[in-house]
């Protein structure tokens, strides 16, 4: 029901944009979430958006580099990611959360949904 794209291969400074579209349910009224897990460490919170887009919180890491959006007439949330750096190499999962506002920080275990992971990699 969620479909991550975007990932890819870039170099550091690069930019990418991901891109999670929802079907079957819009989840337009719930706040939704981006984390990322590396490979060998746990999985961690990125950012997320209230249900009207009005809130955002990023985890400090990735403080004016990237940006959550979404778009609720295409059921998709955004993550902009500029100023790419080899430690934002992960994969990245779109996540809907139980909750309709942004609380800072999200933890996993509040969200009800997860897309499949798409893949971001960042060379030096």
């Amino acid at each position: 029901q969620l479909q991550a794209s975007g990932g890819g291969l870039v170099q550091a400074g690069g930019s990418l944009r991901l891109s999670c579209a929802a079907s079957g349910r819009t989840f337009s009224n719930y706040a939704k979430n981006w984390f990322r897990q590396a490979p060998g460490k746990e999985r961690e919170f990125v950012a997320v958006i209230s249900h009207s887009g009005s809130s955002t919180y990023y985890t400090n890491s990735v403080k004016g580099r990237f940006t959550i959006s979404r778009d609720n007439a295409k059921s998709t949330v955004y993550l902009q990611m500029n100023s790419l750096k080899p430690e934002d190499t992960a994969t990245y999962f779109c996540a809907v959360d139980r909750r309709t506002g942004v609380y800072g920080s999200s933890a996993s275990s509040a969200m009800v949904y997860w897309g499949k992971g798409t893949q971001v990699t960042v060379s030096s």
